[in-house]
């Protein structure tokens, strides 16, 4: 390879990205939130991904799903931009043309994403554009790599090489440069991903501080319910160390969706429209929502990607508009049997229509424990349906809810081999004692939680290692929407030994200990631990 060695190409390549990215990602903060160039990319994987990668990847990363994905990203950034800059010193402009290229590929996709405005492009151009820039500086002051006896372009062969800072005598000697060139060039490419860093730096406070929605969201006092919750039973919680909580924490509630950057919805440009198979379109408001009779429900919620002990699960108190008074405005024909929500950032969900006009707490959500509801789960608007799994039924910052049918509409998830209609089955988890842990032989506390919101738990029973099956205590249910803490004590003698649990359904039926994945509709089996007692 004539002129700058491999190394020093890739590094090249590295910190041109590495500076674009961080340019893009400041631009988008200021103009375009959700149009950065890694959101543009990491959303269109999501929408690609076949089901078994999505649930691959919340089954190793959890809810940090998201952060793996955009660190998976950006080490294939580094690996393509090392190329490009390999490129570039084989043959000059064509790791800049690859950049350039880049950049516009991914501004032109990132208008064709559900939520992008006029200036959704101008980030990753502008990404592309600083990247093409750097790399052809950054390679014009890279060292030159040279053969014994050859001559660098553009020198006078009787002119000495130690008369020439930019190529010291030892590439005479038939060596790399290793001397002040070669300082100079990565004190160059440090500095220009340094600036990268900080632009990146800049763009993540910038975003995280954003502006108006956050400000609106902290002023914001929820007007009282007209409904209240009912009271949370005094023995709802049993006080045992390391048991769920009964009521989870915002702070702690699992989150699970395709948003890589979470929306920025303003209560004031907020509307959600009602139509397609009724008699009356309906328009509501953010004002309008706010001046209706609120009702306040606690309501567990589950992610149909959680696995058996799983912990993508919780329960909150929820403030909202019952759902299936809206509904009733817009009248839906006969013939509807599905509602597809969609939500500010294309995300669409199909829930039976039949589930959000029963009887159930079917909510338009506004708050979460007593304040608005945090961006990242939805506000200023989601959706809370008793009874089903997110996928199908939680959509957050939700604006559209179109009456149709099943077999005229299909959602998201469901496009994606999941199953249509979601219902939450009955489950159970262990939490005391955790897994592996050694405990003293004697006394012991088992205890974890059980659920199956809208249908209600009537009990929980405990195996030991291969005995028989005994009841545990079950704690006071805050309602049939919520989960149920359970205890048993256990006489634990020395040894290794399995525990099980399973919870017994309102119509007197065990759980299932039919072990399946949670593709299509939800994992199922007993959830075990193994424990040393010494």
């Amino acid at each position: 390879m004539n002129g700058a060695s491999r190394g020093t190409a890739a590094v090249a390549g590295i910190a041109a990205a590495v500076v674009g990215a961080g340019a893009g990602e400041l631009v988008a903060a200021l103009l375009a939130p959700s149009s950065s160039p890694f959101a543009v990319i990491g959303g269109a994987l999501i929408d690609v991904a076949p089901a078994w990668a999505k649930d691959t990847a919340i089954a190793w990363f959890g809810t940090a799903d998201k952060a793996a994905l955009l660190v998976g990203i950006g080490i294939v950034l580094l690996a393509a931009a090392a190329l490009a800059g390999l490129a570039e010193a084989r043959r000059p402009r064509s790791g800049v043309i690859a950049f350039a290229v880049l950049g516009v590929g991914v501004g032109i996709l990132a208008l064709t994403r559900p939520d992008a405005g006029f200036s959704a492009w101008v980030p990753s151009v502008i990404a592309g554009v600083v990247a093409a820039t750097a790399l052809r500086l950054l390679m014009r002051v890279a060292p030159v790599r040279m053969q014994a006896g050859s001559t660098p372009a553009g020198r006078n062969p009787g002119v000495s090489a130690d008369r020439d800072d930019d190529v010291p005598a030892s590439v005479a000697a038939g060596t790399a440069s290793e001397g002040p060139s070669r300082r100079r060039f990565l004190a160059w490419a440090g500095g220009t991903a340094a600036a990268g860093v900080l632009m990146a730096f800049a763009g993540g406070l910038a975003r995280a501080g954003s502006t108006a929605v956050t400000a609106v969201r902290e002023a914001i006092r929820l007007p009282r319910a007209a409904s209240p919750a009912p009271a949370i039973p005094a023995d709802a919680e049993l006080g045992i160390p390391n048991l769920t909580p009964v009521i989870t924490p915002n702070t702690a509630f699992y989150r699970i969706d395709t948003a890589l950057v979470v929306p920025s919805v303003d209560p004031a440009d907020w509307r959600l429209r009602i139509h397609g198979l009724v008699a009356q379109e309906v328009t509501l408001t953010w004002d309008e929502l706010l001046a209706l009779p609120l009702v306040e429900r606690a309501v567990t919620l589950s992610c149909v990607s959680n696995t058996v002990g799983g912990d993508l699960v919780g329960n909150a108190v929820w403030l909202g508009y019952p759902i299936r008074e809206l509904l009733k405005r817009a009248q839906p024909d006969p013939d509807a049997d599905m509602v597809l929500s969609t939500s500010s950032d294309g995300f669409t969900a199909g829930t039976p229509l039949e589930v959000l006009t029963d009887d159930r707490d079917a909510l338009l959500a506004i708050g979460m424990n007593g304040e608005p509801l945090p961006l990242e789960h939805g506000f200023p608007v989601r959706m809370v349906v008793p009874g089903l799994y997110g996928y199908v039924s939680a959509t957050k910052w939700v604006t559209d809810l179109e009456v149709t049918r099943f077999d005229r509409a299909t959602a998201y998830w469901t496009d994606r081999g999941w199953s249509a209609k979601g219902p939450i089955k009955l489950q159970s988890r262990i939490d005391v004692p955790r897994p592996r842990t050694p405990i003293p032989a004697g006394e012991t506390m088992i205890a974890g939680v059980a659920w199956q919101p809208h249908s209600g738990v009537a009990g929980v029973e405990v195996q030991i290692d291969d005995g028989p099956w005994r009841a545990a205590d079950l704690a006071a249910a805050i309602s049939d929407d919520t989960w149920v803490q359970w205890r048993m004590l256990w006489d634990a003698d020395a040894g290794d030994h399995t525990l099980r649990c399973r919870a017994i359904g309102s119509d007197g039926k065990p759980q299932t200990g039919d072990s399946a994945p949670p593709a299509p509709d939800g994992a199922t089996g007993w959830h075990e631990v193994t424990v040393t007692v010494s």
